[in-house]
């Protein structure tokens, strides 16, 4: 009786190593796909940054060429008006 009660407890024992070995390994992969999907997020936040400060950059050179082109009409209108003359004549100056 004793051997059987031992066998049990060593054949217990044993299906409770090789089920915490499995958890153990599934946790393992648990985690090594959650560190890749987390890299992958990264990466993409990461272009998705580059691509805004790229098309912030752009905006701002196109905002500038506009007050530059509104600031040299503004002006030629200022000297015609000081002037008496043509918009024309004052841009060609």
């Amino acid at each position: 009786m004793r051997k059987f009660v031992l066998a049990a407890a060593a054949a217990g024992a044993a299906l409770t190593l090789a089920a915490c070995s499995e958890t153990a390994d599934s946790a393992g992969e648990t985690a090594d796909a959650m560190a890749a999907d987390t890299e992958a997020n990264m990466e993409a936040a990461g272009e998705a940054m580059d691509s805004g400060m790229e098309a912030t950059g752009e905006a701002m050179e196109d905002g500038a060429a506009a007050v530059e082109g509104a600031a040299e009409g503004a002006a030629v209108e200022a000297e015609a008006a000081m002037e008496g003359e043509s918009e024309a004549e004052a841009a060609a100056e």
